[in-house]
């Protein structure tokens, strides 16, 4: 960990990985039947020593953010302005 925060992954992308890799190996899994997936795949990540978080990874939702705060620059620009308002 840094003093960022602890590293953090949505456990429903870990979900939907195995769900496909079983797929692609012929398997059949199926959703609903033997409780909630993601429980478990939290508890994966937690033993990997990655915090489970609904928003995903830390770096990607900070790279949107820092997109977002862009396109908000160039969207409010004042006209004959060089630099965001």
């Amino acid at each position: 960990m840094d003093d960022e925060g602890p590293e953090t992954f949505n456990p429903w992308s870990i979900v939907h990985l195995v769900f496909e890799h079983l797929s692609e190996h012929g398997l059949h899994p199926t959703l609903g039947e033997g409780g909630d997936p993601a429980e478990h795949a939290a508890g994966l990540l937690r033993a990997l020593r990655i915090e489970p978080a609904a928003e995903g990874n830390r770096e990607v939702v900070r790279a949107v953010r820092a997109h977002l705060a862009e396109i908000r620059a160039v969207m409010f620009e004042e006209p004959g302005s060089t630099e965001p308002s």
